[in-house]
């Protein structure tokens, strides 16, 4: 498995920070390797709710499907899976002097002959982990 945090502070209310980060929709506007994510059902976003996604790692697109497993006023928990990975983003939210303090989890794990991958992919992963800790407070300063 292949596990990466990253923690961030943000200038935005953690209530609107963590309503903009339930939506999985917003996904392609602060991570670098996500082309696009669409809503697979109807209605407001809470638990259970399901999103396509598409990605780019490594110069090969995958597709994911991701469920919103929870859903409190602090943590956001989405679990993607397909045929070859289990990729899990645990995001929690608290406010802060500061603003928001925004801790995002994401983690990977292989089935198959996939795990043969993991650690080569490692190196990556944290870099796409950086790249996020750099554009998710941008994009939030913005909304």
């Amino acid at each position: 498995m292949i596990s990466v945090e990253r923690t961030m502070l943000v200038d935005r209310p953690a209530g609107e920070v963590l309503r903009y980060l339930a939506d999985f929709g917003n996904t392609p506007q602060w991570d670098p390797g996500t082309e696009s994510c669409t809503r697979l059902d109807p209605g407001p976003v809470a638990q259970g709710a399901r999103w396509r996604n598409v990605s780019r790692f490594r110069g090969r697109r995958t597709e994911l499907f991701y469920c919103l497993e929870e859903y409190s006023p602090k943590r956001l928990v989405f679990v993607g899976r397909n045929r070859t990975v289990k990729a899990t983003d645990d995001i929690t939210v608290r406010a802060s002097e500061g603003g928001t303090v925004v801790v995002y989890r994401a983690s990977l794990r292989f089935n198959g002959l996939a795990l043969l991958a993991a650690p080569f992919l490692r190196a990556e992963f944290e870099r796409l982990a950086d790249a996020v800790a750099v554009r998710l407070p941008a994009v939030l300063a913005g909304t």
